[in-house]
């Protein structure tokens, strides 16, 4: 499928659907990126559907205590929790993921909003580039790191949980150079200062959203269709959040004026996130490893589906649990037990 410009204007003028609303009694809901803007706004829609635990996880304890405050006065939930975790350090994610291994409790529904978006090359502790690292490197080892809580969850329970993961429309109009594509290591090459030039990073974004839709197709691949558990990809549109907030001089001002004139709030992106969590409750597996926008099911890019992008989904899987299984061997231990299905 290709989406041309005209197309996305098209969509930014759409009026968006009503929120999805259900009962959440019982279940819990974890959300990243919470105190701010997408995961904020999906925050408060979990809340008002009286869920047993709604986790607000951010990497600010500060910004997380205003969130939690706000949502409380928005809504009257007084169940949040805040949760510390910085996607930026694997660390930190194993850290939250151990938390959550040690309560005990159930999950059913895990939103991974959080994503960062730099117009240059910013290195993490690790040495990667850091908006990478943050979208496809730690959002990925979280969701394996949680796996089993939502297998668990899903036999006592007898549900189904669910992971969204939020994409953007942006995957349309990038595909992989041929550098990248014949260099030994897919991410290894997209994550090093070599690679991160001014011309390369201008689509950065774009690619690791794209990364994020890989990510999401390839789990689903290896899911064996018996298990009760839903993963999803979801574009909230171009939405007026701090996403940006690195965007400098005048591409600021440009990109500003675009907001204005074309963006959705906050409130109404979130929308797509609570749909790709709660949507179709009797029959969720039509949803399984779909990308969707504005509430529906849409094909995703050209470049996706060709061979080369077949190929290409299939390298980033193997890189991507190869990376983590060296920094956490469960992971590579859980795919081995959760994520084995033959591709068909």
């Amino acid at each position: 499928m290709k989406v041309s410009f005209g197309t996305f204007l098209r969509s930014q003028f759409a009026k968006q659907p009503a929120v999805l609303k259900a009962d959440l009694a019982g279940k819990t809901v974890i959300v990243l990126g919470a105190n701010t803007g997408l995961g904020f706004e999906a925050s408060k829609h979990f809340g008002s559907m009286n869920p047993g635990r709604l986790i607000l996880a951010c990497r600010s304890q500060s910004k997380g205590e205003a969130a939690l405050k706000k949502l409380k006065t928005a809504t009257g939930y007084t169940k949040a929790e805040l949760w510390l975790i910085d996607l930026s350090d694997f660390e930190s994610v194993k850290r939250f993921a151990d938390k959550f291994e040690r309560d005990g409790g159930r999950l059913d529904i895990l939103v991974e909003n959080a994503a960062l978006s730099t117009p240059k090359f910013q290195p993490t502790r690790d040495g990667w580039e850091s908006s990478l690292y943050v979208n496809d490197l730690a959002t990925p080892l979280l969701a394996f790191l949680l796996l089993p809580a939502m297998i668990k969850t899903a036999e006592r329970y007898s549900v189904i949980p669910r992971i969204v993961v939020v994409a953007s429309e942006t995957h349309y109009w990038v595909t992989l150079d041929k550098k990248v594509l014949q260099s030994p290591n897919i991410l290894k090459t997209m994550g090093s200062s070599e690679y991160c030039t001014k011309d390369t990073m201008a689509n950065r974004y774009p690619l690791t959203k794209m990364i994020n839709i890989f990510f999401v197709r390839a789990f689903n691949d290896r899911l064996p269709v018996s298990t009760p558990l839903v993963i999803d990809a979801v574009n909230p549109g171009l939405c007026k959040t701090e996403l940006m907030r690195d965007v400098k001089g005048f591409m600021a001002m440009i990109f500003g004026a675009l907001m204005n004139v074309l963006a959705f709030t906050a409130e109404e992106g979130s929308r797509q996130l609570v749909y790709g969590a709660i949507a179709h409750p009797d029959k969720p597996d039509g949803l399984r490893g779909q990308y969707l926008s504005a509430c529906r099911i849409f094909e995703v890019s050209d470049f996706i589906l060709s061979p080369e992008g077949v190929k290409a989904q299939d390298r980033i899987w193997n890189e991507l649990v190869e990376i983590l299984g060296d920094f956490d061997s469960r992971v590579l231990a859980i795919v081995h037990q959760y994520l084995t299905r033959s591709k068909v």
